[in-house]
């Protein structure tokens, strides 16, 4: 049987932030260090999957 352990809260005090890293011309940075015009590029940015390609019938 397993025990279920209980969700662990934190306080906001307790918590550390997250470093966000992307890739950039073939490298990965932290958009931290990105100037505020790169920043504010990478928050506009839109994720999406590209279908895959249909063969000619």
């Amino acid at each position: 049987m397993h025990s279920i352990t209980p969700a662990v809260q934190l306080d906001d005090s307790e918590r550390q932030p997250c470093e966000i890293w992307t890739r950039v011309m073939g490298y990965h940075r932290p958009v931290s260090s990105f100037n505020i015009g790169k920043q504010g590029e990478f928050h506009e940015r839109k994720f999406f999957r590209e279908p895959h390609a249909q063969p000619e019938s």
